[in-house]
Parts: structure tokens; sequence; C-alpha cells
């Protein structure tokens, strides 16, 4: 049966961190892809659970510093040989060993925006609205002293009335279909 047009997904409500790890354990094990934990402080069993290990920072901070090394170096070697080549106490024109310092500074500089504007990117954020801004149980307890499972509509098991069932079996304290 076709997910009904404007749902997003159904949302579980728990009183425990203990309930909500046990319920991902079993959505996951269940075979749900589609599926996200949200809790009011970190919880790192909920993302154990649901197998959520995707961190791309430490690559983009490693590129980010590659970059800003390569492009101070080459900036450097571009202004003392070619661009505006000066002749001090007869040194040559391309002495690598006083660019060293402005390439580090630069190494840090990128890495550590390349790591802030990663980290912001891939959470996608700024992000304005999301769905479960609409459920009001997620508006008054996600920052307080709730725990939510959330599964999405576009799963592939997902299907409205078997998966409501499916959440209510693991005793949530509620359940709600959130729409778009």
């Amino acid at each position: 049966m076709p997910v009904r047009e404007g749902t997003y997904g159904l949302l579980a409500e728990f009183d425990t961190p203990g309930e909500l790890v046990a319920a991902a354990k079993k959505v996951y094990a269940d075979g749900w892809r589609r599926l996200d934990c949200y809790t009011p402080y970190p919880v790192e069993e909920a993302a154990e659970a649901i197998n959520f290990h995707r961190n791309k920072v430490p690559l983009l901070t490693l590129i980010g510093g590659l970059m800003g090394l390569t492009a101070m170096f080459l900036l450097e070697t571009w202004v003392s040989t070619l661009a505006y080549p000066l002749n001090i106490g007869g040194r040559p024109t391309y002495s690598w060993p006083a660019f060293i310092v402005p390439a580090y500074e630069w190494t840090i500089l990128f890495a550590g925006l390349s790591a802030a504007f990663g980290m912001l990117a891939l959470n996608g954020l700024p992000a304005l609205y999301h769905p479960l801004f609409n459920a009001p149980n997620f508006r008054s307890g996600a920052t307080d002293d709730k725990f939510f499972l959330c599964l999405e509509a576009l799963d592939p098991k997902f299907e409205l009335a078997e998966t409501k069932k499916y959440l209510l079996a693991m005793k949530p304290a509620s359940v709600v279909e959130v729409e778009y």
C-alpha cells in the first residue's frame, strides 16, 4: 500500500532512554533503515542501536588543512619567484624554509574553517523547519525529558496501520502520525 500523501512517518514517545534503546534495537534488527532517535541529551546506545556511525568531519578537516597548506605554499612560491622576486642578502628567491610558518598557519585556518562549515553542512544546518515540529508531543518533550523514535514513511517496510500496531506493541507512551 503506498504511503499516504503528506505523511512523514510515525513518532513513538518513550519515558526512559532504556526503553528507547530497546525499541531502536528491535526496530533495526527487524529491518527498518529509515529511522531516527531524538533525545534531550546524547544517548550513545541509541546511536549504536540504529547503526549510526557516519562521521565525515575528520576527512573534511584533513582535506581543508591540505588545501590550506598547498594554497599558501604555492602563493608564497609564486610571489617569491615570479611576481616580486627580491635579492635579499644573496639568498635564492625560492627559499622554502621561510614558507613553513605561514603555510602552517594557513593549514590550521583552513582545517578549522572546513571542520566548522563541514559540520554545519553535513548536519543540514541551519534548519528552520522539520516535519517533527508539527507533532505536539515532540515540541513539548524533545528538549526536556522525553525520548522519541521516528519511523519514516520512506522506508520500504512502512505501511501506516501495520507500522502503528508494530510500534504500539513496544509499549510507548504515545504513537503519533507526523505530517509534512
